[in-house]
């Protein structure tokens, strides 16, 4: 200790009368510095916080999930295949990886006008290209950004349940309010005179999913129309969710609120590449809408840009005739019923 002492020394010497009784610990041996609560390791503390969104806790589908794999039981509870993508997917994306498509991309068209010729051909609904689809980092990215966009604090959403659980929190975090809207056992049907009650001026969405996640029930036509006339003459948009418009297993065609004019103009409508090639881990969706709607979209939160090479409808599954393929995927789904 005495090549320590000395400095110290002549530090203290040099400095005030009042300084002069502080405690120089390097003075003493370091086993004297230490105490129990030094002996303990360093954690540090964590702000306190407040969460802003208090009543949201485990999701069911987590819980079922982790049920499903400790007991090996099938799991009905979370929607992705437990069986084989196709291997053409895999290997269109590899070659674009290996081609070098790894930073975001220019902004090529191509995968949105696949797109619309999909809508177009299906649907009977033309929406433009540049102004009227976005590519998504998934259908909930999609879901979530519509919410945001056009949900203020304060307005009120038409929420059908039972529901996807990403609905509420996303309405939540705009600072809106939802509002609760049950399906009629036993056949789950849609209650259009509690729709129509729950429609009020505060009213800024309402959000439909069809087919429905998690009973299977699908709109027809009919309940499209009566929908038409309960929104006719309001400033309420929809947000309809149709990441499972391929699955329709009955012959019945998909109805899209796309094959609708009036619906469609005031309309988010949501579907999902990952859900329709069983690739759901991948998160690719897309939101289709007018141009006012869209314009407005694009400027919430950032999406995730996916490369030609695997995000337009027809190289994201590697089949030549590019979105034509998809009807082959509902064939595909439906033998397997």
């Amino acid at each position: 200790m005495a090549s320590f002492e000395a400095p110290l020394k002549l530090v203290k010497k040099q400095m005030p009368s009042t300084f002069k009784r502080i405690h120089f610990p390097l003075a003493q041996p370091i086993a004297h510095t230490m105490n129990a609560s030094h002996d303990l390791p360093y954690s540090p503390a964590v702000p306190a916080i407040t969460s802003r969104l208090p009543n949201v806790g485990t999701t069911i589908f987590t819980v079922m999930s982790v049920l499903a794999t400790q007991k090996g039981a099938v799991n009905l509870g979370q929607g992705f295949p437990d069986f084989a993508r196709d291997p053409r997917i895999v290997d269109a994306v590899s070659n674009a990886m290996r081609d070098g498509h790894n930073q975001y991309p220019p902004p090529w068209p191509a995968r949105r006008y696949a797109i619309s010729e999909k809508i177009g051909r299906l649907y009977g609904r033309q929406y433009d290209a540049e102004r009227e689809i976005a590519v998504t980092a998934g259908a909930t990215q999609a879901i979530l950004t519509a919410i945001l966009c056009f949900v203020h604090p304060g307005d009120e959403v038409v929420v059908i349940e039972p529901m996807y659980d990403g609905y509420v929190p996303a309405i939540e975090l705009a600072g809106g309010k939802p509002v609760f809207v049950s399906l009629e056992a036993p056949d789950y049907a849609l209650p259009f005179d509690k729709i129509a009650v729950a429609i009020t001026p505060k009213t800024r969405l309402l959000i439909i999913n069809s087919p429905h996640n998690p009973t299977g029930r699908f709109w027809r036509t009919v309940d499209m129309q009566k929908l038409d006339e309960i929104l006719r003459g309001t400033d309420v948009l929809i947000l309809s969710d149709e990441v499972y418009e391929h699955m329709v297993f009955d012959g019945a065609p998909h109805e899209s609120v796309c094959r609708y004019p009036d619906l469609a103009a005031c309309s988010f409508v949501v579907s999902s590449f990952g859900k329709t090639f069983h690739v759901t881990g991948w998160k690719v969706g897309y939101v289709v809408a007018p141009a006012a709607l869209t314009t407005e979209f694009r400027k919430g939160p950032p999406v995730q840009r996916l490369h030609r090479e695997y995000a337009d409808a027809g190289r994201h599954c590697g089949i030549p005739e590019g979105p034509r393929s998809v009807p082959r995927v509902t064939r595909f789904l439906s033998a397997k019923t």
